[in-house]
C-alpha cells in the first residue's frame, strides 16, 4: 500500500499487509517484526507497494513490490515523464473522428444546440467513466484482463476489450495507409486528383470548374481518384468479389505496420516519445489550416452554419442519442487502452486531475476542429454555388474527396495538400498505437511468460493485423472495412463498457473503490463522480446498449447494400467479443471449489480477499455493500 503522499501508511494498510504476510510465512507471530520492518523501508524510500510478500521467510526479510515490480519478478516499467502519459492519452483519444466525424454532427443536429446533449452527456457518463478506467489500471498496475483480480467473474469483459481493440486495430491502420497514399500522391506538381484524364477516370467524369454537383450522374474527380484511382472499387462487384490486394497500398500499410512496430516494441519507453510528435503535430497543421481556411470566400458563412444555434432540433430523439454515441465514441473508453496507459503510471499520480484534463482536452479538439473544416465547406459551397449541406458529409468522404478536392483549388496546393495528410497520418498512427497497446499489455499481463518476450509478442500481433488488414486492401476491400467498421465496435464496445462498470461500481463496490483512489492520490472522489458511477454511467450505458440494437440499421457502401449473409458474419463478430463475459464467468465458476455459495463468494471477492471468505466475511452478501454510495 502506498504511503499517503508521503505521510506513514494508514493502518488499514499495514493490517492487509499483516494478513497477507502471515498467510505466506506461515506463522504470525514471526510476521509481526517483519511487517515494521517493511513500514520503515517505505517511510525511508518511499517505494510503494500494493501488497508485500515474503520469499525465504527463514533467511533476511526479501521485499517484493507489485508497484513497480510485477508479480513476476520483472520490474513494471513506469512513463519517463508525466508529459508522456498525458500526450499518449489525448493521441489516442483525438483521433480521425474528432475531424470527420463531431464537426458533421454538430452542423448536421441544430448547430450550437447540439452541444447541449453533447456536454450534458459528457459531465454525467464520458468523464467519470474516463476517471474509472485511468484510476482503474493505476491501483491495479495491470492490464485490461489482469485488473479484474478486484472481481474474478468479471475478467471477461477484460478479454472483450483486447478483442474489440484487435478487430478495430485490423481495420483502422488502413485508415493510415490510404492516409500515406494520398501523401505520396501530394509530392508532384500537380495533384492526381485535380483533372479528368487519367486512366482511372470514368466517362462521367466532371471538370471541378463545371456546376457538376446539381446532376447526379457526374461524379468529380476527387471522388474517382479516391474509389477509381485508390481503392479500385469499380473493378469489384460486392463484398464475395475482392480480388487480390493492390501492391500500392499493401506498400503503405507495410510502412505502416513497421511505424507502429518501432513505436511500441520497447514499450511506454518508446511509445511515450513517439506521441511528442504525433500528438502535437495535428495541433499545428489545424491553427495553420485554420488560419489558411478563414481567408477564404465563404468561409465565414461555412462557420456560421457551423455554429447557428437552433434549439427545436432538441426535441428530435436521434439529436440526443447521436450525442451520446459520439461521447461514447470519441473518448475513448472501453478499447483497454487507458486502462494499459495508466498502469504505467506512478502509484501516487493524480488520475483525477489527468481524467478532467484529457477528457476536456478530446472535447475542445472536436469543436476547434469544426471551424477548421467549415471554413473550407463554406468555401467549396460558394465556389461551385450549391448550398452547403451538398457539400457538407462526414467520414472517410470528407477527408479524403472533398477537403482534397478543396485543397486543390488553392495555390499551391501540393504543400497544402501535404501539411494535411501529415496531419491525418498523426492522427491515425497514435490511436492505432494506443488500440495495439491495449492487446500488447492486456496479454502480457495475464499470460506472465510473455513478459520476457515482449518484443517478439509485439511483433506477433502487429503482424496478425498486417495480414488480416490486407482483405481491406484488395478491390472490394471498402466493402469489408465498411462492415469491419459497422460490428467490430459497435453495440459490442457498449456492452463492455457496461459490463465494466456494473462490475466496479456495484460488485466491487464504489466505496471500495474510492478508498482505493483515496490511497492513490490523497483524496476521497465526491459524491457526484460516486452517484455518476453507481447510477447514472450503468444506466447511460444500458440505454445506449438498447438503442444501439433498436436502431440498428444494415450496413451500405454508397448504393451498395450488403448481402445477409455479410451482415449475419459482421453479427458474429460483434459478438465474438461479447460472449467473453459469460463464457469466462461460466469457467470462473466452474473451476471454483465448494458449494454453490463458496464458488460464487470466491468469484465475486478480490483475490486479496479470499482468507475472509475462508472466515466466511463475504461483503458482497451484505445489504449495506449494495446500498452504500
Amino acid at each position: 500500500m502506498p504511503m499517503l503522499r508521503g505521510r506513514p501508511a494508514v493502518t488499514h494498510t499495514r493490517t492487509r499487509t499483516h494478513t497477507h504476510m502471515s498467510s505466506v510465512s506461515g506463522s504470525s507471530s514471526a510476521a509481526g517484526p517483519r511487517e515494521v520492518e517493511l513500514v520503515l523501508v517505505k517511510e525511508q524510500n518511499g517505494v510503494q507497494f500494493t501488497s508485500s510478500s515474503l520469499r525465504n521467510p527463514g533467511a533476511h526479510s526479501h521485499t517484493h513490490t507489485h508497484t513497480h515490480t510485477h508479480p513476476s519478478g520483472q520490474q513494471r516499467e513506469t512513463w519517463g515523464k508525466k508529459i508522456d502519459f498525458l500526450l499518449s492519452v489525448i493521441g489516442f483519444a483525438v483521433d480521425l473522428a474528432n475531424v470527420w466525424r463531431f464537426p458533421y454532427l454538430c452542423y448536421k443536429n441544430g448547430g450550437g444546440a447540439f452541444l447541449v446533449p453533447y456536454l450534458l452527456f459528457m459531465v454525467i457518463a464520458g468523464m467519470p467513466l474516463f476517471y474509472m478506467e485511468l484510476a482503474l489500471g493505476q491501483y491495479n498496475r495491470e492490464g485490461a484482463a489482469g485488473v479484474w483480480k478486484i472481481c474474478p467473474i468479471f475478467k471477461g469483459v477484460g478479454f472483450t476489450v483486447i478483442l474489440i481493440s484487435l478487430y478495430v486495430g485490423s481495420y483502422y491502420n488502413v485508415i493510415i495507409a490510404w492516409a500515406l497514399f494520398y501523401l505520396f500522391s501530394s509530392f508532384s506538381g500537380e495533384l492526381p486528383w485535380i483533372h479528368c484524364n487519367n486512366t482511372w477516370n470514368s466517362p462521367n467524369c466532371s471538370d471541378p470548374n463545371a456546376t457538376l454537383l446539381n446532376d447526379t450522374y457526374k461524379t468529380t474527380p476527387a471522388l474517382e481518384y479516391f474509389e477509381r484511382g485508390v481503392l479500385h472499387v469499380h473493378e469489384s462487384s460486392g463484398i464475395d468479389d475482392l480480388g487480390a490486394p493492390r501492391w500500392q497500398l499493401t506498400a503503405c500499410l507495410a510502412v505502416v505496420i513497421v511505424v507502429l512496430y518501432f513505436s511500441l516494441w520497447k514499450g511506454v519507453k518508446t511509445s511515450g516519445k513517439v506521441v511528442w510528435i504525433t500528438a502535437t503535430m495535428p495541433y499545428v497543421v489545424l491553427t495553420v489550416l485554420l488560419l489558411r481556411g478563414v481567408t477564404l470566400p465563404g468561409a465565414i458563412d461555412g462557420i456560421k452554419a457551423y455554429l447557428s444555434v437552433d434549439f427545436l432540433r432538441l426535441y428530435d430523439a436521434q439529436v440526443w442519442i447521436e450525442a451520446a454515441t459520439q461521447i461514447c465514441f470519441s473518448l475513448g473508453v472501453g478499447f483497454g487502452v487507458l486502462i494499459a496507459f495508466s498502469s504505467y503510471n506512478k502509484f501516487s499520480n493524480n488520475c483525477y486531475r489527468d481524467a478532467i484534463i484529457t477528457s476536456s482536452i478530446n472535447s475542445l479538439t472536436s469543436f476547434f476542429s469544426g471551424f477548421v473544416i467549415f471554413s473550407f465547406l463554406g468555401y467549396m459551397s460558394q465556389k461551385h454555388n450549391v448550398a452547403l449541406d451538398k457539400v457538407a458529409t462526414d467520414g472517410p468522404g470528407l477527408v479524403f474527396i472533398i477537403y482534397p478536392e478543396a485543397i486543390a483549388t488553392l495555390p499551391g496546393s501540393s504543400v497544402w495538400a501535404v501539411i494535411f495528410f501529415i496531419m491525418l497520418l498523426t492522427l491515425g498512427i497514435d490511436s492505432a498505437m494506443g488500440g495495439m497497446e491495449s492487446v500488447i499489455t492486456g496479454l502480457i499481463d495475464e499470460f506472465k511468460f510473455l513478459h520476457k518476450h515482449r518484443e517478439l509478442f509485439t511483433l506477433f500481433i502487429v503482424v496478425s493485423t498486417f495480414l488480416i488488414s490486407l482483405i481491406c486492401v484488395t478491390n472490394g476491400g471498402i466493402y469489408v472495412f465498411t462492415l469491419l467498421d459497422h460490428f467490430a465496435a459497435g453495440t459490442s464496445i457498449l456492452f463492455g463498457v457496461l459490463i465494466e462498470a456494473i462490475g466496479i461500481a456495484w460488485f466491487y463496490g464504489v466505496d471500495r473503490f474510492s478508498d482505493d483512489i483515496e490511497e492513490m492520490i490523497g483524496q476521497r472522489p465526491g459524491l457526484y463522480w460516486r452517484l455518476c458511477w453507481k447510477f447514472v454511467s450503468p444506466c447511460f450505458l444500458l440505454f445506449m446498449v438498447v438503442v444501439s440494437f433498436a436502431t440498428f440499421n444494415p450496413p451500405k457502401y454508397g448504393s451498395y447494400y450488403f448481402p445477409t449473409w455479410a451482415t449475419m458474419v459482421g453479427w458474429c463478430l460483434s459478438i465474438s467479443s461479447m460472449i467473453m463475459v459469460p463464457l469466462y464467468a461460466f469457467y470462473k465458476f466452474c473451476s471454483l471449489p465448494g458449494s454453490f455459495c463458496d464458488k460464487l463468494a470466491y468469484a465475486i471477492t478480490p483475490e486479496t480477499d479470499h482468507h475472509l471468505v475462508e472466515r466466511g466475511e463475504v461483503r458482497q452478501f451484505t445489504l449495506h455493500h449494495w446500498l452504500v454510495v
